[in-house]
């Protein structure tokens, strides 16, 4: 049986493409929903540039019909554009897009039983008063990523003393076991002394492992503490590896590694001309003009933990020139720190891009950064997929989780998932117990 979809604005916000994404079923778009949308269209964010390709796509969809009698979608669906009806003995006073959806579901299900109605947000107390009045209610979930299926990047397998020493010696081993993702980790165990152990990679073409790279020396600052983060280094070390995610919980040292790492392969190696930072401080795309001062004024509060561990490396084996040069308002040349509303229609060429706190973004958010990578650039996206700031997307449906989901079969991307926190002894069990 066809289904009715009323889609909230914050749906076609969070995907524009959402009216085409519920197959052959009817998608509802109450009047209320558009205005809303209307208000978001001047806006210079990624909401804004949504917005407007909302409308396009709406306006384009007039040419099939009157959307007020419903005309047909690509995949076999239908979509209307509805006026909600007025208030009623429920209650609902006029007025907000939220209270129109639920009179217009309350009237679909009444008018056009036994249809299912189905009220879709991304606002959980939408869903909650949808429910209430007896509504069916979900989320957008076309792009969500199973939590508990999340790939780790990382597991273990079973090495015969023979193998052990070969791969010792010669930083390498044939692997004929079970197909694994490419780039994949893996902790190696001896078959006859489970205590002895080794650390290696499935290189992109799945038939081999090979040994980590070294770090080297002058990380000495930040070397790797456990087996997930000397995993983590060698991704972000190995320039065939174009992609790296990392998700951890805050105190990891996920930040700190990809930063260290991008200075030593920018600044000592020279195999990027320079390394772009940052972070998602605000939606995508938000003016940051209502801050005093300059650009680099503006930054300093959102960018503090990327100076942090800018000066902490300075002070280690990486050299001196790099302090951040607040003091003077002049920045280091080889590293820039700006914010995503600079990325799109950028085309960045032979660059070591960090984006911190990746968990903030949507699909689209990061799909827009990605596109904008040109030949010879690395991309790091970190950050925690259960510390989430913004309000259009979760653990599930983030565009860090999506990128983990969607790339780990392809062997120009690695991921890994880092698990114990080395900030410090309080802080890891703060993390763990508040």
């Amino acid at each position: 049986m066809k289904k009715n979809y009323i889609l909230d604005t914050n749906v076609l916000l969070h995907d524009p493409t959402a009216i085409q994404q519920f197959q052959d079923n009817t998608v509802v778009i109450p009047i209320s929903v558009i205005e809303e949308v209307d208000r978001f269209k001047r806006d210079l964010s990624e909401l804004g540039r949504n917005a407007r390709q909302v409308s396009r796509m709406l306006d384009e969809l007039r040419s099939r019909g009157k959307l007020s009698d419903g005309v047909p979608l690509d995949q076999g669906g239908r979509l209307r554009v509805v006026l909600a009806p007025p208030a009623d003995v429920r209650g609902l006073p006029n007025g907000g897009a939220d209270n129109d959806i639920i009179r217009l579901a309350l009237e679909l299900k009444r008018t056009e039983a036994p249809a299912p109605c189905i009220v879709v947000s991304k606002d959980i107390n939408l869903r909650i008063k949808a429910d209430g009045m007896g509504l069916d209610a979900q989320d957008y979930e076309t792009d969500r990523v199973d939590i508990n299926e999340l790939y780790l990047g990382h597991s273990s397998i079973e090495l015969s003393p023979d193998d052990m020493q070969l791969f010792r010696e010669q930083g390498m081993i044939p692997y004929n076991g079970e197909p694994r993702p490419p780039n994949e980790y893996l902790l190696l165990v001896n078959t006859a002394d489970p205590q002895h152990t080794a650390l290696g990679r499935l290189d992109p073409e799945g038939r081999t492992i090979i040994a980590l790279i070294p770090t080297p020396r002058e990380l000495a600052t930040v070397r790797p503490r456990n087996k997930e983060q000397h995993f983590a280094m060698d991704a972000l070390l190995d320039e065939r590896i174009r992609l790296v995610t990392i998700i951890g919980k805050a105190g990891t040292g996920k930040t700190l590694l990809a930063i260290a790492a991008g200075v030593y392969c920018t600044v000592e190696r020279k195999l990027y001309r320079r390394m772009l930072v940052s972070r998602p401080t605000m939606p995508m795309g938000r003016d940051i003009g209502y801050l005093p001062g300059d650009v680099g004024e503006k930054l300093n509060p959102w960018m503090q933990p990327i100076y942090d561990a800018l000066d902490l490396l300075s002070t280690g084996g990486i050299r001196a020139e790099l302090r951040s040069g607040r003091e003077d308002g002049e920045g280091p040349s080889l590293i820039g720190v700006e914010p995503l509303s600079f990325i799109r229609g950028r085309s960045i060429h032979h660059q070591f891009m960090v984006i911190d706190e990746a968990q903030n973004l949507t699909p689209l958010e990061v799909k827009t950064i990605i596109t904008r990578v040109g030949h010879g650039t690395k991309v790091v996206l970190t950050g925690d997929i259960y510390q989430i700031d913004n309000p259009y997307v979760d653990s599930t449906s983030n565009g860090l989780s999506k990128a983990v989901g969607s790339f780990r079969t392809y062997g120009l991307a690695a991921h890994i998932n880092l698990s114990k926190g080395v900030r410090s002894e309080l802080a890891e069990l703060a993390s763990n117990i508040l």
